[in-house]
């Protein structure tokens, strides 16, 4: 047998996973950007492994679909998302957990409690009550690098798909874990399987007989679940008061317990069921806790899935104790869990008053620096929000009777000062079809929807068809900086040729004439005259209008071919009007009492400031 060697590594909850999915075997990855998800198949792109295909897909859909695919030809297969692509992927998702999986298929969601990554504050586990899947979460790294093979084990024993789901906290922490760095890949041979009644919906009684099927497949989970040991009781020696705990929440009950420890803390009449599958619910486990313990305290970030179903259980075992959580309204249903929020749950189920002291030490976030939220410095949205400003006033039109939409990564930030131009967001690509909604209403005024070109790719081409089929008089801009920009900077088809990796690249100029829109311009951002120009051209038009601003990302391309341009100061000609501040928002622009200074570090020499500066304060250098 061929030893394994084991190196102990500094590596991420999401870097964990994705080491993880190598040692299960995994041999199709698969995913769509997502903080706080996009680590994961960061790391593997970045770590080839020969006979792993790893891919970043057009969106979530896709990429659960092309596992799937992978899964039902025998593979072990991961698809990772975030939770707002979980959205995304399920009406796939669906499906496949009605006709089940021949390999491993695992289903990565990470979900952002406290919403530090925008987007809403989604509780994932509801997918997996909704699909019958199993769904496990890690509490610390080392667990969530041990846990994946476990999950393609559990699949492949149950014949399911398996979520394993993560929050930010700890897809971003870090530890010290020993870890395998050479893999051997899996290797099987695909298999071809005719199944009609297995892999279609053709019909009623198909969908009954794979939804009974679904139904026992979850059953055999649970089993499978309680031999493989996943969930762990640990029943104290004195009967009291019983916590359940499960996913990030675990890792801070032993902190709490520490801080509780001045108050006569009497660990022996605590018994802890610490959840790594949350579901199926653990039937057995919790019976032991009814027959322990007078009082059951639920610590779980989010909505209360696991207190709901313990009433149940408790309805059903006659259980006489209380049960504590959020649904008594102790503890809160919005933001992450901490330290604090375990403490506060403790101290009330045992009768400790609550004051300050039991707080001590434990404020840290109250700590930290504010982070303004604006576009990075040369930033070619900037122009393009500069422009979009620049011609509702030239066309005399007011800017609050103009809708602006916007849309999902950078693009939104242009809702922020000093722009103050979008006004919504709402899921992948819905600007687009928001637009349409606003024409439609009978809004006299332009409509602009705004979107990135990876947003584009993912979900905004349908809508964009059907304002071409129905034809909605509005004006699209498409952003397009060549990267997935927000989540981390990863290629998407639009991504130059040279860091595709091997992949083709899409030009969005030629796709989108393709489609029938009605008039079509491309600018650059950085030539505001032209931008502005184009603009004040398309928005009085009937018909469906897009506009390509296009420009590479400021960071990606000072990192692969250097600096836009440069710009100088001539300080004898600043009168301290500020429009370079003002108008742009530059964070390379600040100021002192005689005149404005630009950082020349910061500075990517996009020249937007000097096309604002009147007076030639601001100049471009030539050469």
């Amino acid at each position: 047998m061929e030893s394994i060697v084991l190196h102990k590594q500094i590596i991420s909850g999401n870097e964990a996973l994705a080491l993880g999915a190598l040692v299960g075997g995994a041999s199709v990855i698969t995913g769509y950007p997502g903080t706080p998800s996009s680590e994961a198949i960061g790391y593997l792109l970045r770590n080839p492994l020969p006979g792993v295909h790893v891919e970043w897909s057009t969106n979530e859909k896709v990429a659960l679909e092309i596992a799937a695919g992978a899964a039902w030809a025998g593979q072990r297969a991961l698809a990772t998302m975030k939770m707002s692509g979980l959205n995304v992927a399920y009406d796939s998702l669906i499906s496949f957990a009605y006709s089940g999986c021949t390999g491993g298929l695992v289903v990565y969601v990470a979900d952002d409690p406290g919403v530090t990554a925008g987007m809403a504050e989604q509780d994932s586990r509801g997918f997996a009550l909704m699909a019958d899947l199993p769904m496990l979460e890690p509490s610390t790294v080392e667990e969530a690098y041990r846990l994946i093979p476990k999950a393609f084990e559990l699949s492949e024993k149950a014949g399911t798909p398996v979520f394993v789901r993560m929050v930010t906290a700890l897809s971003h922490s870090h530890a010290a874990v020993e870890v395998q760095t050479e893999f051997t890949p899996l290797r099987r041979e695909p298999q071809l399987i005719r199944d009609i009644a297995k892999y279609t919906k053709a019909g009623a009684a198909i969908c009954l007989a794979q939804h009974r099927d679904l139904i026992q497949r979850l059953s055999k989970a649970e089993e499978v679940i309680r031999e493989m040991g996943i969930n762990q009781l640990l029943v104290a020696p004195k009967r009291g008061l019983g916590v359940i705990v499960c996913g990030l929440t675990a890792s801070y009950l032993e902190e709490a317990m520490v801080a509780l420890q001045p108050f006569n803390l009497d660990r022996s009449g605590i018994s802890v069921l610490k959840l790594v599958s949350t579901h199926p619910f653990p039937e057995q486990e919790v019976k032991t806790l009814f027959d322990h313990c007078d009082q059951i305290l639920v610590l779980e970030e989010l909505e209360p899935y696991i207190e709901t179903a313990l009433i149940v259980a408790a309805r059903r075992s006659k259980f006489p104790g209380l049960i504590r959580g959020k649904l008594d309204g102790n503890l809160s249903r919005v933001g992450e869990y901490g330290t604090r929020e375990v403490v506060k749950g403790l101290a009330q189920a045992l009768n400790i008053p609550l004051s300050d002291s039991l707080f001590s030490g434990l404020a840290a976030d109250s700590m930290a620096a504010p982070r303004p939220i604006t576009v990075c410095a040369g930033c070619p949205h900037r122009g393009t929000y500069i422009a979009i400003n620049q011609a509702i006033r030239k066309l005399k039109l007011k800017k609050d009777a103009v809708m602006v939409t916007g849309d999902i990564g950078c693009t939104i930030l242009g809702m922020n000062p000093p722009f103050n131009t979008v006004w919504n967001e709402v899921s992948m690509g819905a600007s687009l079809g928001l637009a349409q909604g606003y024409v439609w209403s009978g809004v006299a005024t332009p409509v602009i929807a705004t979107i990135g070109d990876s947003t584009f790719f993912h979900a905004g081409i349908p809508s964009l068809i059907n304002a071409v089929q129905h034809q909605a008089s509005l004006t699209l801009i498409i952003l397009d900086n060549g990267w997935t920009a927000m989540t981390g900077m990863q290629v998407n088809p639009g991504t130059a040729i040279g860091a595709q990796s091997g992949g083709h690249r899409l030009d969005l100029a030629q796709i989108i004439p393709m489609l029938g829109v009605d008039w079509f311009f491309q600018v650059d951002p950085y030539d505001l005259k032209a931008t502005t120009e184009a603009l004040i051209d398309a928005l009085p038009r009937a018909g469906v209008k897009v506009i390509l601003a296009r420009r590479e990302c400021a960071i990606q391309s000072l990192r692969r071919t250097g600096r836009a341009g440069r710009v100088r100061q001539q300080a004898e000609n600043c009168n301290l009007c500020k429009l370079c501040i003002t108008t742009t928002g530059c964070p390379a622009i600040s100021l002192t009492e005689n005149s404005i200074v630009i950082d020349q570090a910061l500075c990517n020499g996009c020249a937007l400031c000097a096309q604002i500066c009147a007076r030639e304060a601001i100049v471009r250098q030539e050469g």
